[in-house]
């Protein structure tokens, strides 16, 4: 019931045509026993999501993103209660037709953190940013061993060396000016990064926009998303954190570091901020600002700071 995708041109044309997608959506609910059930589309996310009825939730990832069912997948069904902040809980997933994959998953409970943060007191964003260092610690602490046959990279010192090859072209692309992209091969060069991490299972988007929360009270109801997990240094999802989560306000950082049991130099943040797969220095610019001093260590000490 769904075509192939596998160029961009195909995935432009075909993933957010809801006159191609609903049908296969509706054809593959009735397989997994789901006929009839309302079906929403929510309007965010890399991949088409819809809400079945009010208790599932149906991900689908066409041939060109296949690997990252199978491994969300796999990845919920090993962290599954495991953590201090729930998540789906995963009811089937697999293959469909035409190199699709599904996650068939429940559905968590609680409105957006993202969407919600402005009207969050400081008390409560301070309680919420501990609960996330918490979960955090937690999913850090879990064995990724029996994940290494799904999630990436392998060789932490390769992606690093791959990452760091591309890092000027990709800031480059999106449109960073000349004065900070000269800076960026000496700095990452002087960073401090091991090569052979003690391997931890990562989330790599910690953001407000992965969690749920119940504004009565305002605790953690919800994390997912976890279609880009990855195993290497846990430092590496302490960009999102600092970036999408404390948004560069240093107090709520040590306080969500305080939590986790950990702090992190901020040259070492920013490095993996730049070798992150999904890098885009001047927005997050645009998002937090940028000191005067227009220095890359100055913007380590601004965003990640104080710790």
């Amino acid at each position: 019931m769904l075509p192939i995708v596998e160029t961009d041109e195909e995935w432009d044309a075909i993933v957010p045509d809801e006159t191609v997608m609903r049908p296969g959506a509706e054809d593959l609910c009735a397989r997994l026993g789901l006929a009839g059930a309302p079906l929403t589309r929510f309007p965010d996310g890399s991949q088409p999501v819809y809400a079945v009825g009010e208790e599932h939730v149906l991900k689908l990832f066409p041939k060109a993103a296949a690997q990252d069912g199978v491994a969300e997948g796999r990845v919920l069904s090993h962290i599954d209660g495991r953590l201090p902040v729930p998540t789906p809980r995963v009811r089937d997933f697999g293959p469909y037709e035409n190199g699709w994959q599904y996650v068939l998953m429940s559905r968590l409970r609680g409105e957006n953190l993202a969407r919600t943060w402005g009207s969050v007191a400081r008390a409560d964003r301070e309680r919420l940013v501990t609960d996330v260092g918490e979960a955090l610690a937690v999913l850090h602490s879990l064995d990724s061993a029996p994940l290494g046959d799904v999630l990436g990279p392998g060789d932490w010192g390769a992606f690093l060396d791959r990452q760091a090859d591309g890092a000027v072209e990709q800031q480059r692309g999106h449109g960073l000016s000349a004065a900070w992209l000269e800076q960026i091969p000496d700095f990452i060069s002087a960073a401090v990064l091991p090569r052979t991490p003690s391997p931890s299972l990562l989330h790599t988007e910690v953001m407000q926009q992965h969690f749920l929360v119940d504004p009565d009270g305002w605790r953690l109801t919800g994390l997912f998303d976890f279609e880009p997990a990855m195993i290497g240094d846990r430092a590496y999802d302490f960009v999102g954190v600092g970036l999408f989560v404390t948004r560069g306000d240093p107090h709520l950082l040590a306080r969500l570091a305080k939590s986790y049991g950990h702090t992190f130099e901020p040259s070492e943040l920013l490095a993996y901020t730049l070798l992150h797969v999904y890098s885009n220095l001047p927005w997050y610019m645009r998002e937090l600002g940028a000191p005067a001093e227009g220095t890359l260590s100055a913007l380590a000490e601004a965003w990640f700071g104080r710790m």
